[in-house]
């Protein structure tokens, strides 16, 4: 915490600018106290680091909220029973150590195992946020006396920082078999040269139960209430020798009544947009996205929010994955162009408009376009006479 006249720091940007390893690099190297909040409306995620002194103390992310205790139990390091006693204990009067503590206390589990199973939840939450490339983050200055969590640890943020960057490396292996995390897993056809009995670990077992053909990797994780890099470096084990496959998802696809859901969120994404509510329309949009990560509409959507709350490079973002999904859009087609023109691209926003022409003809849409192409030629060409 400042002392005295010491004025507290605020730091907050998009990722695009400031990438969250120079960000964590910053907040250490200052020794700063305080709340990292980083967030993403492309993955409809939002961590959250605490920092003590420049150090790591505790961590958490919407996208795997499973309390300690939860995953203490998963682990096998406390039965439920412990933790029923922990938590009463915790509710009686006037108590206030945190859950660890009072597993401690009770002899339910050993203050290292503790430290040990904290840090790796801490780990796993900002091994996650590391790969992150864009997003938003900020950062209060503030005591830490009111955060809420079960324990807290100090982890060197210059080490995980070093094992993030490794983990960065092998994921870049992991993505040669398993490009994304929409990425679908199934079991693959046994062969006849196949063994009669699986050699794996149970944390690879844990996995193949949780393969039913229609989860993509980031859902079994959350699932499994275990990391995204973890399951994906998992799965990849799995690949290689065979008892698994991957495909990608259909186009669009979306599982059992989903679409109809699915269509409500994109309606009352642009009724909000039409109506400049654009907070609820961001909400709408990334719930869309998160529903159907392969419709372009829906990232469409997403990035007019994020342009409307003038967060443009998130935005630009955003309308990039649209056009990766279909790029002959030509509401997205419309929305590049404009953002060329503001940049001075002419040229680039001539040919993304001569795109919507050709993707959809006779259309309100195409003749605007044809007379933004006339006019930025035009414009073009004077521009060229004066430099001339």
């Amino acid at each position: 915490m400042p002392s005295g006249g010491e004025e507290a720091m605020a730091i907050e940007g998009p990722l695009r600018e400031l990438g969250i390893h120079d960000v964590f690099q910053l907040l250490d190297l200052s020794r700063k106290t305080g709340r990292l909040r980083v967030s993403s409306a492309l993955r409809d995620n939002e961590g959250t680091v605490y920092f003590k002194g420049g150090r790591v103390v505790t961590a958490r992310i919407r996208s795997n909220p499973h309390p300690l205790g939860a995953l203490l139990v998963r682990a096998g390091k406390v039965s439920e029973a412990d933790l029923d006693r922990a938590r009463a204990a915790q509710a009686a009067p006037g108590e206030t150590r945190k859950l660890g503590e009072i597993l401690v206390a009770q002899g339910a589990i050993s203050r290292r195992e503790l430290e040990r199973q904290v840090r790796a939840q801490v780990e796993a939450v900002v091994f996650e946020l590391l790969s992150w490339q864009e997003g938003f983050f900020s950062f209060s200055e503030e005591a830490l006396d009111g955060v809420v969590a079960d324990a807290m640890t100090s982890v060197s943020t210059e080490s995980l920082l070093m094992e993030g960057a490794r983990r960065i490396d092998e994921w870049a292996r992991v993505q040669t078999r398993i490009a994304h995390l929409g990425i679908i897993p199934v079991l693959a056809p046994v062969s006849e040269d196949a063994p009669p009995m699986l050699d794996l670990q149970p944390p690879e077992w844990e996995v193949l139960a949780a393969i039913d053909g229609e989860a993509d990797v980031r859902t079994v994780a959350s699932r499994l209430g275990r990391s995204e890099f973890d399951v994906a470096r998992t799965m990849f084990g799995l690949l290689a020798t065979g008892i698994i496959a991957v495909h990608e998802p259909a186009p669009g696809a979306v599982a059992g009544d989903e679409p109809a859901e699915l269509a409500t969120l994109l309606n009352d994404a642009r009724e909000a947009l039409r109506d400049q509510r654009a907070e609820d329309a961001l909400s709408l949009a990334a719930s869309a996205v998160a529903l159907g990560p392969t419709d372009a509409e829906a990232r469409l959507l997403l990035a007019r929010a994020l342009f409307q709350l003038d967060r443009e490079v998130e935005g630009e973002e955003a309308l990039r994955r649209s056009l990766e999904l279909d790029g002959r859009n030509a509401h997205a087609l419309m929305e590049a162009a404009r953002i060329a023109v503001r940049r001075g691209e002419l040229g680039q926003a001539i040919a993304h408009w001569q795109r919507v022409v050709v993707a959809s003809p006779g259309s309100p849409l195409s003749e605007q376009a044809r007379n933004a192409v006339a006019h930025a030629s035009q414009l073009s060409a004077v521009l060229e006479a004066v430099d001339a």
